[in-house]
């Protein structure tokens, strides 16, 4: 099980990242924009770096829905492989054989 701040932190993240998300593409359109005076251009980037630096959707991390775990994650399923054999020796996933020898 992994620290519940983490978990915490991860969440807070999320957020953040959908809160400002529609706000965030405006000004990186404006900023990505060859067409626009490269004055507009770089006060649009000073706008986008203002914004906080948990907002973007890059310092995402995925983790397990189960257990938090943040590595080997199955996106399909949204849980880690262990929470995967659990969840498969328990018959809790339709079509997951396991295999034991």
């Amino acid at each position: 099980m992994a620290k519940k701040a983490m978990v915490e932190r991860e969440k807070k993240r999320q957020k953040l990242a959908d809160k400002y998300a529609a706000k965030r593409a405006a000004l990186k359109e404006i900023a990505n924009d060859a067409d626009k005076p490269m004055e507009e251009r770089f006060k649009a980037r000073l706008k986008l770096a203002k914004l906080p630096r948990n907002s973007s959707a890059t310092r995402l991390h995925n983790r397990c829905q189960l257990t938090g775990r943040p590595h080997a994650y199955y996106r399909k399923l949204k849980v880690s492989r262990i929470a995967l054999r659990d969840l498969g020796s328990m018959g809790q996933i339709p079509g997951l054989v396991k295999s034991s020898w």
